[in-house]
């Protein structure tokens, strides 16, 4: 491991921003490179023309070629704006004490690089992996990862595995991991209301139509002020978290004085405590406005009545809330409430999906990571979103999370850093769950 450093500030300095389409070929071409030197056979695949492409690596083991386990990573990244909230350069992968700054440090480049070199690792200390590893790294995680569905089709074969690491996972403020057993799901949309055709004087208010109001009295329907989401049949198909899953929320750790110190904040949603806060950052459904724009919003004052509004909400799914049937239920919505004027655009939906606490994967992770970190939490779904249903529908390998990224490592934010003593004890962690996996 005595090169990790070095390899996530070479990942660190090639920007891969999705967003932008800014160096996303050269950095798969970088983590093939990459990937070859730990010793897998490595290649790209591509879907067509204008689609990121996605770096595949695999070693097949010697001793256990019946049992394969895959490590999904991508390597794009966030765009890095705004850029003089920043320290040093987002892109200089700076070296500081125990940290490497940079955007995508963490988020998930540094995840990326333990993944390797404990691959590296077993192949140069033992000339074998204790079961056959596959690499699949996508480039359009950050924008929604559009095409991953279409790549585990088209190379389904290919990709076949019994259990799949997922890309990332938190490690607490007492450096203790956290074993994810799922993601919620995200659907993401945009209303915008055109009024005028221009920008007027705000004295003709008496007379034109606000559309920055006729938002604000649209989205205020949606939802209520405990965070409940108001449009008909939004929770129709949802279970009730089990026993099970009550029970480990239960014992999961949450320091809410922490949490509210890190974020600047006095209180939470509905003014929710104790178990309630820790049901709802597992189990609860969202609709949070993600960015309203109407107007002027320049310095100073300037007396204008806007000719249109847009605002931009991310509604975070749990299992069973189908996305379709969901853009299908706020259209009516609207509708019914007297609002089929406002447009909708949807950007992105992506159902949830959680392997149960019961399944042996489970067991064979979280006591790798209780080994190497000396205890890890378990936790049945990440408050977050990414692409791991497609996984569990169409490969039926169950998904867990567990990773190297310090809870407040300020990730998709200025001065992202990954922490190097945790960097080191995942590398060690995904050593043993490859024990692990292959043993059982």
């Amino acid at each position: 491991m005595d090169d990790l450093v070095a390899d996530l500030q070479m990942l660190i300095r090639q920007p891969s921003v999705s967003a932008k389409n800014e160096g996303i070929e050269e950095c798969a071409k970088l983590v093939q490179k990459l990937l070859k030197k730990s010793g897998a056979k490595s290649e790209i695949l591509r879907l067509r023309k204008g689609v990121a492409p996605i770096v595949y690596g695999e070693i097949k083991s010697k001793q256990n070629p019946e049992k394969t386990l895959m490590f999904y990573n991508h390597y794009d990244v966030q765009p890095a704006e705004p850029f003089d909230l920043w320290d040093d350069p987002p892109f200089s992968g700076v070296k500081k004490g125990n940290k490497i700054f940079g955007r995508g440090a963490s988020d998930d480049k540094g995840e990326l690089i333990t993944r390797i070199k404990a691959v590296e690792a077993y192949l140069k200390t033992t000339g074998d992996v204790p079961c056959n590893i596959k690499f699949v790294i996508e480039g359009e995680e950050e924008t929604g990862s559009e095409h991953i569905e279409d790549y585990l089709k088209k190379y389904k074969k290919k990709f076949s595995c019994d259990g799949v690491i997922w890309e990332f996972g938190y490690v607490d403020a007492k450096n203790r991991p956290i074993v994810g057993l799922g993601m919620k799901g995200l659907l993401f949309v945009e209303l915008s209301v055109q009024e005028s055709v221009r920008d007027a004087h705000s004295s003709l208010a008496v007379l034109i139509k606000n559309p920055a109001w006729r938002l604000i009295e649209a989205i205020n329907t949606l939802r209520n002020s405990d965070g409940k989401i108001l449009i008909k049949d939004w929770y129709k198909e949802v279970s009730s978290l089990s026993k099970n899953d009550l029970g480990i929320i239960q014992k999961e750790p949450f320091d809410e004085n922490v949490f509210k110190k890190e974020f600047g904040i006095k209180s939470f949603v509905g003014n929710k405590k104790g178990l309630e806060a820790k049901k709802a950052l597992v189990g609860d459904a969202t609709c949070n406005i993600a960015g309203f724009v109407s107007g002027y919003t320049g310095d100073g004052a300037k007396t204008v009545l806007p000719g249109n509004a847009l605002v931009k909400i991310d509604f975070r799914l749990i299992p069973k809330m189908d996305p379709k049937k969901q853009v299908s239920r706020l259209k009516k919505h609207l509708k019914s409430k007297g609002f089929s004027d406002i447009r909708i655009k949807v950007f992105h939906g992506e159902a949830a999906a959680r392997t149960k606490s019961s399944h042996p994967f489970v067991s064979q992770v979280k006591a790798a990571a209780d080994k190497s970190f000396g205890k890890s939490i378990l936790n049945v779904s990440n408050a977050g979103t990414g692409p791991m249903h497609p996984f569990v529908e169409i490969l039926k390998a169950p998904c867990i999370s567990i990773g190297s990224t310090y809870m407040f490592s300020r990730i998709h934010s200025p001065n992202e850093f990954a922490r190097i003593d945790l960097l080191k004890k995942t590398t060690k962690c995904m050593c043993m769950i490859m024990d692990n996996f292959g043993k059982n």
